[in-house]
């Protein structure tokens, strides 16, 4: 089996046979002309089969070890369609301080339709056993949590799903499956956001989904087409572009990651750090286990909300901009834009404070990154 870094990079290469084009066409067709009566090429109609996306499909199945992928249009479409193997009257438990979008789309959509959830804490392994009920169907947790950087221990959680017949979905987005394949330690499911590090050029919205089980990709197939909130040809080519520099995209962000972190430790404006690859965090050894790598994620507290207003307005090179994992570093305020949605009382529960900033060290030179967040804290 080739190394990650060689799927990547050859990922679609000669699709086309009749050219021999190394890059893999855009085939920006809605239907495909049939053989014969009763014959297909294996795509009839792109909401069910698209070249370009299967390409992009195949590509995701391989690097995350799974029997099959999945190419939606954005990581909520992507989760919209896994809820949707959920009936009214199942339950769920979720790790707490998820994506806002993610805790939003079940509170706020499927919850209407008799969907209900238990949130637990993330690294709290006894909590979501205790939450477990007869009508649970699923345990869902981020490998890398958002965006307070926890990490749980998902061997603990697989072993705990397969004794109650759960499903166990991992959201992958924050460290994918260059650092860390969820199926190899039983995951059912991975999820990416791959408008994210996949993508990585903030130019793309795209969700991704692999699965371990065949029976289980039947369903998740079935529903893709029957949802059809689909990958788009021309997104699924820029995707399939943006994933062939996964590897050294990441391997730069995060020797980045890592010397911001240990800076910005060491900054008397700064009063917590949140970075796993910090020796001092609390989830580091686990991730050391579970990963090989940690990110390039940043999470950092500064005394209050006004000292955040000024370090964003002072900033030259980073951005202040929803989203992560793009070449370019982007800088958000998790409590009024990705938590937005979550009560005030419970985002302090969580540590989403107003003075906590989260970092997305992008490929930029590292000393000038470190230049800017110095003078934009001075």
């Amino acid at each position: 089996m080739p190394k990650i870094e060689t799927l990547l990079a050859q990922a679609g290469r000669c699709q086309d046979a009749r050219t021999g084009a190394i890059s893999t066409p855009i085939y920006q067709s809605a239907t495909f002309e049939h053989p014969a009566l009763g014959q297909s090429t294996g795509f009839d109609y792109s909401r069910s089969a698209n070249p370009t996306r299967s390409v992009v499909e195949q590509t995701i199945a391989a690097l995350d070890h799974g029997c099959a992928g999945f190419a939606f249009a954005s990581g909520l479409a992507a989760l919209n369609t896994v809820f949707s193997l959920f009936s009214s009257g199942d339950h769920l438990v979720v790790a707490e301080g998820c994506y806002g979008g993610s805790s939003r789309l079940l509170d706020q959509v499927f919850s209407r339709f008799g969907l209900s959830v238990s949130y637990v804490a993330v690294t709290d392994t006894a909590a979501y056993q205790a939450a477990i009920r007869p009508n649970t169907r699923a345990i869902l947790v981020e490998s890398l949590s958002n965006p307070c950087l926890h990490v749980p221990d998902l061997p603990a959680l697989a072993a705990l799903a397969r004794q109650h017949n759960l499903l166990f979905i991992v959201d992958n987005t924050f460290l994918t499956p260059f650092w860390l394949k969820p199926l190899d330690l039983g995951a059912d499911l991975v999820v990416h956001s791959a408008s994210k590090y996949l993508g990585g050029h903030n130019d793309v919205l795209a969700g991704l989904v692999s699965v371990r089980d065949p029976a289980l990709a039947e369903k998740v197939a079935y529903l893709q087409n029957a949802i059809g909130a689909v990958l788009g040809p021309q997104d699924a080519w820029l995707l399939l572009r943006g994933m062939k520099t996964l590897a050294l995209r990441l391997e730069r962000q995060q020797q980045s990651a890592q010397r911001l972190a240990d800076w910005l430790t060491r900054q008397p404006q700064v009063r917590k750090v949140l970075y796993p690859g910090l020796s001092q965090h609390p989830g580091h050894d686990r991730l050391q286990q579970q990963a090989s790598g940690f990110g390039a994620m940043i999470s950092f507290e500064l005394a209050n909300q006004e000292a955040v207003a000024r370090l964003i307005e002072r900033l030259n090179y980073i951005a202040y901009a929803e989203s992560l994992g793009g070449v370019e570093s982007l800088i958000t305020v998790p409590a009024i834009q990705t938590h937005a949605n979550l009560p005030v009382v419970e985002r302090a529960r969580l540590g989403v404070g107003d003075a906590l900033v989260r970092l997305s060290v992008g490929i930029e030179a590292a000393e000038d990154l470190q230049t800017d967040l110095a003078q934009a804290l001075a």
